[in-house]
């Protein structure tokens, strides 16, 4: 099997179990990766050993959070509680370079985010419904609130989901990205309409739309292009698989 080709500024490289994606631009600031379907991520413990060792970090400090679809971000600097207690979020922030905080997808959207520096760091979980809640704004914004970090500064990864050419939505997500005060001229970048009072809704575009509007430079938008459903021998997919698919993780 040969992993699908991202944009320029990702490549594949090799953890001890498999392939991994990682962002250019974005590893000179702080290590990453995005995993695929060759781990679960569910409870296996020796997998979350493996990507623990891969990252140099202790298992007990991969930071996960319950995510919720929603845009509360969880922050978890050196005095953070320990154990930590993984709080309801879809965001995490950290200053702590013992640590590695991630989020776990099969679709959504998985964003990585790191001060130039490497002084600070985020991973947000967007699905449609915390792109909808502006999940991606609140957590440059908490960058910003908690670390200083100016976000012209930040560097943005946005490792693969579901693409716009897969991703059928109903007419009611349209009406709850209207009522969550979207204005229309973005919706009409974000959603194409299909038969049926169906559309394709483009988390990648409305992504980066978000990450500009929270003040990162374009220029640090990096976006894989890599879409979970078409690609779903290499990635989980939810779409696909439903309750049997795995989890993804950008950490």
């Amino acid at each position: 099997m040969s992993e699908p080709q991202p944009t320029r500024a990702f490549a594949w490289t090799q953890a001890a179990w498999g392939a991994v994606l990682r962002c250019v631009p974005l590893s000179a600031a702080a290590a990453h990766f995005f995993t695929g379907a060759n781990l679960t991520l569910r409870d296996d413990p020796a997998e979350w050993a493996g990507v623990a060792a891969e990252i140099g970090v202790a298992v007990e400090d991969v930071l996960l959070v319950s995510q919720v679809h929603e845009d509360t971000v969880a922050v978890a600097s050196a005095d953070r509680p320990r154990p930590w207690p993984r709080p309801e979020a879809d965001a995490v922030v950290s200053n702590d370079p013992g640590a590695a905080i991630a989020v776990r997808i099969a679709d959504c959207v998985p964003v990585l985010l790191a001060e130039e520096t490497g002084s600070a760091v985020a991973s947000i979980h967007a699905g449609w419904r915390g792109i909808a809640s502006r999940a991606i704004i609140a957590g440059v914004g908490a960058m910003q609130a908690n670390y200083g970090v100016r976000p012209e500064r930040v560097i943005a990864a946005v490792g693969p989901s579901i693409g716009p050419c897969c991703y059928e939505v109903s007419e009611s997500t349209y009406e709850a990205f209207r009522a969550a005060g979207h204005h229309a001229s973005v919706l009409d970048r974000w959603f194409e309409p299909r038969p049926g009072r169906k559309f394709h809704l483009d988390l990648w575009r409305a992504s980066r739309d978000q990450l500009e509007g929270a003040g990162v430079m374009p220029e640090n938008i990096h976006v894989a292009e890599l879409c979970t459903k078409t690609h779903a021998d290499v990635f989980h997919s939810y779409r696909v698989l439903g309750a049997r698919a795995g989890r993804m993780i950008g950490i």
